[in-house]
């Protein structure tokens, strides 16, 4: 008698088989110290994205529904999606997917939920995505260090420095470069 696998109920980017068909999937999550309400006004408009995504050049709005992201990739390369909004529900859900016209296939989730004892939000984001190149152009990917693992894990950091403190701290040289002080 053949065994059915159980069904595992672990979200998607935790469970053994990282797939989702073809497209591999990035979550994480961050605790933010904000409310909820905020973090969600300041994500769905798209145009705040670049503030604190790094591989975000640009997002240019055609409407609510759709927007054109042109996303920094390796070796100076650059990648245009093209994506619609698919599910918003106020202060809680932002979704989207790439259409047609977009050089990489990738879905996203991002959900808003208050943390316990009034400590502030829990913010994930979960995208699928379907990496340029499959799985050779996933290593390369890495080998640069836009994995979008890295990159999710990252960008969460930014955004909850940005909305906890107003800004990001960076690790860049503040020295002169002309040999003054």
């Amino acid at each position: 008698m053949a065994h059915e696998q159980s069904h595992d109920d672990a979200p998607k980017r935790a469970q053994k088989d990282d797939k989702d068909g073809e497209l591999a999937i990035v979550g994480k999550s961050i605790l933010i110290n904000r409310p909820r309400a905020e973090l969600f006004a300041y994500w769905r408009d798209f145009s705040n994205l670049p503030t604190f995504m790094n591989a975000i050049e640009k997002i240019e709005a055609h409407d609510n529904q759709r927007s054109t992201w042109t996303i920094k990739a390796p070796a100076g390369q650059h990648v245009t999606i093209e994506t619609e909004t698919t599910a918003v529900r106020e202060n809680d859900t932002i979704g989207w997917r790439s259409t047609e016209q977009s050089q990489v296939r990738t879905v996203g989730l991002v959900t808003f939920a208050d943390a316990p004892a009034g400590r502030g939000t829990v913010v994930t984001a979960e995208i699928a995505y379907e990496p340029p190149g499959g799985d050779v152009g996933r290593l390369i990917a890495k080998l640069f260090r836009a994995e979008p693992n890295i990159q999710a894990r990252h960008e969460l950091k930014r955004f909850k420095m940005l909305m906890e403190t107003g800004e990001i701290a960076t690790g860049a040289n503040t020295k002169s470069t002309d040999g003054e002080h």
